[in-house]
């Protein structure tokens, strides 16, 4: 009786939807329209529900809007998608009439739009379908004015791109970036506020409710259904006013070790994607662009990428894959649906996907279609396991695709070295890579948390294997936040490398399952500030800059002491362990003066022993001022 039932309101309810009328075509704009803000075009067209087959909306409606600046440069084809009713975020309404495109336009003046709507079997992926009357072809036009952002904000910096350097670069500011901030939780979406959002496994990763951080929360933030979402806005808060300027997140984890976060309106149905809960991580993304947060999407983890050791592909084929690793409709759609929600963000990168094992065929395909998609062709960059760089990163240099960066994983005392290799390799195979150092192993410590807290002593320790039954420690396996620091924050940046994001482990406090309180290294993200405001407030140009340990006797490229220059005018050299150290200046012209700065503590320049080193010669450094024994940077400039 009960499945007649359901039987029953099925028919009566799909009788319902097919009577719905469609929209008028009307077309509205929204937002603020400004230079590089977030502008909005809705159309009132063909009604659907978000479990309709014929048609889907996701892969049978293709509805695009080009949008042109009245110069006639530049334009864009925006991805558009289906938004229900237009709120959902605060209703959850699975149906509708309406359908969005974001701009964030790069010029002021005058902007055109031609909307394009066709319909037909997977038009939305093929490019096909028949137009469809009254909404193909809808036209007009409006004004954007000039930003009235500053400080953080990256409506006051423009769009961050790819040009062919080693960083990347504000569109509008023209500053070069580096970021640093959290790599962990990798479960962040998996947040008890969002609609629809399901604990995979209740036992080990429950849902996050960011309680630690609704502190945080201010009034004006912004919220969803009558005031959730204030955890996890106000984390985002938090690591703003620490002054770090970056976050991950799985946007796919099904199958993986957290099984609780994706964007459909079921684990396993990939067809059919969740207006209400999208919207709501939307909210969350818009909110980090204000802060100035960038965006590190993570598209799929090695669990879910359909990695099964190099096996065949039927041997190895596992439900939670997306057209079993390969460019199906399944991950055709699932690229589009992200790209045409969230990639109007200014700063953000696409990543492959989290200890990726796709076949390099797989990956160069993943990656034209994303470059070919996304209008503001935004970074893409790949991550996998520490053994498997060289398989996998050396058939995708140069040419061999349109991959932008790498997302190194390997042990926090090998960041300098790694970062270093993979810079030096894309530049002599013609194609620059934007190298940041995103997982620190060892795998199940990262990152440990600060002294103190939750009673931790903040000293990570691995496991000696060699000892009686393994669980003995010893000394010289263990670090804190301040190794990390020094070698792998300053061991990227002096080797040319854009940054850092800091991982968390698996055994510690707070760690990249559980972790709902980034104040669990509030210490590491004042160091993460200090460097970052160095490079900034001394505009440092670490576009025009090379790393040159060789210049102070360091042609290993070890961990003694780093040096990144532009030569002949400006020399950072880096000592971790304190000391002092000779600079070769034999090749420099003219006088330098010497300053020192604190990586510790920040603030000025501060002078040292030696004030001044002459060009033509091997230059003594001197010492730093004090606290000879921790590390100091050396600011040699002419």
């Amino acid at each position: 009786m009960k499945h007649a039932l359901t039987l029953f309101l099925s028919s009566a309810l799909l009788s319902a939807a097919i009577a719905e009328p469609n929209g008028n075509a009307q077309v509205t704009l929204t937002g603020e329209l400004k230079q590089w803000h977030k502008v909005t075009l809705t159309l009132d067209g063909p009604f659907a529900a978000e479990n309709d087959d014929k048609p889907n909306p996701f892969t049978d409606f293709a509805f695009n809007v080009t949008f042109t600046h009245e110069s006639g440069s530049p334009k864009y084809t925006v991805p558009g998608y289906f938004a229900a009713d237009g709120n959902a975020g605060n209703t959850s309404a699975e149906s509708g009439t309406k359908w969005r495109a974001h701009l964030s336009p790069d010029r002021t003046g005058a902007w055109n739009y031609t909307v394009s709507f066709t319909q037909g079997k997977h038009a939305a992926l093929d490019a096909g379908g028949q137009a469809l009357k009254p909404f193909d072809g809808l036209t007009g036009k409006f004004n954007i004015a000039a930003s009235d952002k500053t400080g953080c904000d990256f409506r006051g910096k423009g769009r961050l791109q790819y040009v062919g350097k080693h960083h990347l670069q504000f569109a509008g500011s023209k500053q070069y970036f580096l970021k640093a901030g959290p790599d962990a939780p990798e479960t962040l979406l998996g947040y008890a506020d969002f609609d629809n959002t399901i604990v995979g496994k209740p036992d080990k990763v429950p849902l996050k409710t960011w309680a630690p951080h609704v502190q945080d929360w201010k009034a004006g933030d912004p919220t969803w259904k009558n005031g959730k979402g204030k955890g996890l806005i106000g984390a985002l808060n938090y690591l703003a006013a620490k002054g770090v300027n970056a976050f991950s997140f799985l946007t796919y984890n099904a199958g993986g070790d957290g099984d609780n976060v994706w964007p459909f309106v079921e684990r396993n149905d990939k067809f059919h994607y969740d207006c209400a809960k999208l919207d709501q991580w939307g909210i969350v993304f818009d909110h980090a662009t204000t802060l100035g947060l960038y965006l590190h999407f993570k598209l799929q983890e090695n669990e879910s990428d359909d990695n099964r050791g190099g096996m065949n592909r039927k041997e190895r084929s596992i439900p939670e894959s997306l057209d079993g690793g390969k460019l199906g409709i399944e991950r055709k759609l699932y690229c589009r649906e992200l790209i045409a929600r969230f990639g109007h963000a200014l700063a953000l990168n696409w990543n492959i996907g989290e200890e990726n094992t796709q076949s390099t065929e797989e990956v160069g395909d993943m990656v034209k279609f994303l470059h070919d998609t996304d209008p503001y062709q935004h970074h893409i960059v790949l991550h996998t396991f520490p053994p498997e760089q060289e398989k996998v990163y050396r058939p995708l240099l140069g040419d061999k695709s349109l991959l932008t960066g790498v997302s190194l994983q390997t042990s926090w005392k090998q960041s300098h070295q790694r970062t270093l290799q993979w810079l030096r390799e894309s530049e002599t195979a013609g194609r620059r890579w934007v190298v940041t150092h995103d997982e620190q192993n060892p795998a199940s410590l990262g990152v440990p948390p600060d002294p103190g807290y939750k009673g931790h002593f903040g000293i990570a320790e691995e496991r000696d294997t060699k000892g009686p039954k393994g669980e003995g420690f010893t000394a010289s396996n263990a670090y804190t936040l301040h190794d990390v620091r020094k070698l792998c924050l300053w061991g990227n940046l002096m080797a040319g490398g854009a940054g850092v994001e800091y991982y968390f482990g698996y055994k510690l406090p707070e760690n990249d399952l559980n972790c709902e309180d980034f104040r669990s290294r509030d210490k590491s993200w004042d160091y993460c500030r200090i460097a970052l405001t160095f490079f900034r407030d001394e505009k440092i140009p670490i576009a025009e800059m090379k790393n040159a340990d060789a210049l102070i006797g360091n042609a290993k490229d070890d961990n003694d002491k780093f040096c990144l220059a532009k030569a002949g005018e400006l020399y950072l050299v880096y000592l971790p362990n304190g000391g002092s150290t000779d600079l070769d200046l034999s090749a420099a012209k003219g006088t330098f003066t010497v300053q020192w700065f604190n990586p510790r503590e920040g603030g000025k320049l501060v002078n040292g022993s030696v004030q001044s080193v002459t060009g033509g010669m091997i230059a003594a450094l001197g010492n730093a001022p004090a606290d000879a024994t921790e590390d100091w940077l050396a600011v040699i400039r002419r």
